[in-house]
C-alpha cells in the first residue's frame, strides 16, 4: 500500500520514510516544501517564541543567541533543537500549536501588558499566534526566518491519486496540502487527484491542517491525538488496517 510523505528534503523525510516502512506499507516521498532562508534572525524581546527546527537551525546558524529573553518553542522537537542549540527553553505548551502556545503563555504569565514578544517563523505562519498573544495584552513582533516554497519536482504523489493508486496520505501542514493540489492544477489533475484521495485515508497532523484540507475539498479521515509525524503515521496505518478488514 502506497502511503506519501511531504515532508522537506531532509532528515525529517527519511527518518518518515523509515517509519513508514517499519509499520508494514510502502512510502512514497513526495516533498512538498523546501527552505529558503530569508537572512533574518530574531529580534530582541523578553520572549522569543520559535515554532519549529528549522527555524532554531536558521536562527542558529545565523549566530544569534537569545541573551536575557525567555524561549518558548512549539513542540518537543523545537525545544530538543533549541537545547543542542545551548539555548534554555522556558515553555513548550501541552498543545503542540499557535493556540496552545497562547493558552499556556497566558496562564504562565500573571500581566501579558507591556510584555514584548518576538516570534520568529516561516512566511506562513498561522495568525491565531500573533493574533492571541496581543489578546492577551503582549506587543508582538514577527520575523520571517525562512519561506516555505514547493519544490519543482514535487508531484509524484499526484499522480497516484489520480490513477486511484494512492492508499495513505500524511499531511503535516495546511501548506502540503495547497501544494498538492497546486501540483494536482498544473498537471490538470486535480479533479481526479481529490477522487483519489476521497479512496484512499487521508490523514492531518492538526486540526488546522484538517480545516484548510477541508475547505480545499479534502475528505480528511484521521487526525492523531498528538500532533506528532510518528502519530499521524502510525493513525494513517491503524486506518488502512480497518479499511482492509472491511474491504
Amino acid at each position: 500500500m502506497n502511503v506519501a510523505v511531504f515532508r522537506p528534503d531532509d532528515e525529517r523525510l527519511s527518518a518518515a520514510v523509515d517509519l513508514l516502512t517499519d509499520l508494514g506499507v510502502e512510502p512514497v516521498a513526495d516533498p512538498m516544501l523546501a527552505v529558503e532562508p530569508a537572512g533574518a534572525t530574531p529580534e530582541s524581546a523578553e520572549w522569543v517564541v520559535l515554532t519549529s527546527k528549522t527555524g532554531v537551525e536558521l536562527a542558529a546558524r545565523g549566530g544569534w543567541e537569545p541573551g536575557d529573553a525567555k524561549l518558548a518553542a512549539i513542540g518537543p522537537a523545537t525545544a530538543e533543537a533549541a537545547s543542542e542549540a545551548g539555548w534554555a527553553v522556558e515553555l513548550v505548551p501541552s498543545e503542540y500549536s499557535s493556540a496552545g502556545l497562547v493558552h499556556d503563555f497566558e496562564d504562565r504569565v500573571d500581566d501579558a501588558a507591556g510584555t514584548t514578544v518576538e516570534v520568529a517563523r516561516s512566511d506562513h505562519g498561522s495568525p491565531v499566534l500573533l493574533d492571541g498573544l496581543r489578546g492577551a495584552g503582549a506587543t508582538v513582533n514577527e520575523t520571517v526566518l525562512y519561506r516555505l516554497v514547493r519544490p519543482e519536482r514535487a508531484g509524484k504523489s499526484v499522480d497516484l491519486a489520480a490513477e486511484r493508486d494512492l492508499a495513505g496520505a500524511c499531511f503535516t501542514s495546511s501548506l502540503t496540502v495547497e501544494h498538492f493540489l497546486d501540483a494536482a492544477a498544473e498537471r490538470g489533475v486535480r479533479d481526479a487527484a481529490l477522487a483519489g484521495l476521497s479512496e484512499a485515508v487521508v490523514g492531518c497532523i492538526g486540526h488546522p491542517t484538517r480545516e484548510t484540507a477541508e475547505e480545499l475539498g479534502v475528505e480528511v479521515n484521521v487526525v492523531p491525538a498528538e500532533a506528532e509525524f510518528a502519530s499521524l503515521a502510525e493513525a494513517v496505518v491503524a486506518e488502512l488496517g480497518v479499511v482492509g478488514e472491511n474491504a
